[in-house]
C-alpha cells in the first residue's frame, strides 16, 4: 500500500519520505553561518487536476467502472443533489461515491483508491512536464541557488493523485481526503472547495505547509518565503477563477488550458477577462505553446528575481 505524506507533513504510518525533485534542479545550498543571503528564489508552479493535467474527473477512470455507474449520469445525478439540498457539491459526491459504491457491496478503501490512480490518464507531455521545465530554468537562469517547486491543488481525491505516476514530482499536493476507519463509511476529512484553494496558494506563499499551522496571522511580505511574482497557477474553467484571480491581484501569473483540439471558449472568456496571462491547449510537449508560454513566464520571474536580488546586495552596501 502506497503511504501518502500528507499536506501536514507527517504520514500516519511512517516517518514522512522527501517528495522525489526535478533532476535538473538543484535546492538551494543554505547560507554560511553569519552570512546574509538573498532568499527569495523559490519558484513554484500550482496545477489543478482534473481538467488541467487530467482529461477527465480522476473518479471516471476506475472508480465509477468498478462500481457499474455511468460517470455522466453520476455527476448529473450528484450536481442534482447538490442543488435540490442546498449542500456542498464536493462533500456531495464524495458522498455520493460511497453511497453507491456501499449498493454494490463494493468496499473500497484507501489502499484501492490509491491503486486506481494508475488508471488516470494524463494530457500528452505531462510525464515529461516537469524535467523540461527544470532544464529550462537552469538554462535560462543566472542566478545562483535557484528552487523549483510543482504543487497540486485540487477538489479531487489525494488517495487516488497518490497512485498517479507523477505524484512524487510535486513538493506538496492538498486535495480532498477521505477518513477511513475500521468497520465505518469513509467520511470526508477535507474538502477543497472553489473559494478554499486560495488559503492554499497563501500557504505556499507564506511557506506554512503543514496544515497544523494557522495561516491568519499577519506576515510581513518580506518574511514571505516564495513571493506570488514567483508562481504560476494552470487551471481549466471556473473552479479555477478564485486562485487566478487572487494570483494576478497580488502579483503572480496564471495559465488556462483547455482540451487539445476542442473548445477553448472557457479559456477566451478567462483571458479577456483579465483571469490569466496566456491560454492555450492542454498539451504539455516541450515546444508546445503550452511549453513556450509558460517559459515566457518564467523569463518575466527569472528576470525580476535577478533584479530584486542586485537590489538587495546593492541595499546591503549603502
Amino acid at each position: 500500500m502506497i503511504e501518502r505524506v500528507s499536506a501536514g507533513g507527517r504520514s500516519e504510518r511512517e516517518e514522512p519520505a522527501p517528495r522525489a525533485r526535478s533532476r535538473s534542479m538543484k535546492p538551494a545550498k543554505p547560507a554560511k553561518p553569519g552570512k546574509a543571503a538573498f532568499d527569495k528564489k523559490t519558484i513554484a508552479l500550482v496545477y489543478d487536476f482534473d481538467g488541467t493535467l487530467s482529461p477527465r474527473p480522476m473518479q471516471d477512470y476506475a472508480f465509477l467502472p468498478q462500481i457499474g455507474a455511468d460517470a455522466a449520469a453520476f455527476w448529473k445525478e450528484s450536481n442534482e443533489l447538490a442543488r435540490r439540498e442546498g449542500a456542498d457539491a464536493l462533500i456531495t459526491y464524495m458522498r455520493l461515491m460511497y453511497k453507491k459504491a456501499k449498493a454494490k457491496n463494493v468496499r473500497i478503501d484507501r489502499a484501492d483508491l490509491v491503486a486506481q490512480g494508475a488508471n488516470v490518464e494524463l494530457f500528452p507531455g505531462v510525464e515529461d512536464w516537469f524535467d523540461a521545465i527544470a532544464d529550462y530554468v537552469k538554462l535560462r537562469s543566472e542566478s545562483h541557488g535557484l528552487s523549483l517547486r510543482h504543487y497540486v491543488i485540487s477538489a479531487g481525491l489525494t488517495e487516488i493523485i497518490e497512485g498517479t505516476k507523477i505524484y512524487k514530482r510535486f513538493h506538496n499536493v492538498f486535495a480532498s481526503e477521505f477518513w477511513f476507519e475500521a468497520y465505518e463509511l469513509p467520511f470526508p476529512k477535507r474538502v477543497i472547495t472553489d473559494t478554499g484553494k486560495t488559503q492554499y496558494l497563501f500557504r505556499i506563499n507564506k511557506g506554512l505547509e503543514d496544515l497544523r499551522v494557522n495561516i491568519n496571522a499577519h506576515m510581513d511580505e518580506a518574511k514571505r518565503p516564495i513571493p506570488f511574482s514567483n508562481m504560476i497557477y494552470f487551471g481549466d474553467g471556473d473552479t479555477d477563477v478564485p486562485s487566478m484571480a487572487v494570483m494576478r491581484k497580488n502579483g503572480g501569473h496564471a495559465v488556462a488550458v483547455h482540451p487539445p483540439g476542442k473548445a477553448k471558449k472557457k479559456c477566451v472568456e478567462l483571458f479577456k477577462a483579465g483571469r490569466c496571462d496566456f491560454f492555450a491547449p492542454a498539451d504539455y510537449r516541450r515546444g508546445s505553446d503550452l511549453f513556450k508560454r509558460t517559459c515566457l513566464l518564467l523569463d518575466r520571474i527569472l528576470a525580476d528575481i535577478r533584479v530584486a536580488e542586485e537590489m538587495w546586495r546593492l541595499g546591503r552596501g549603502v
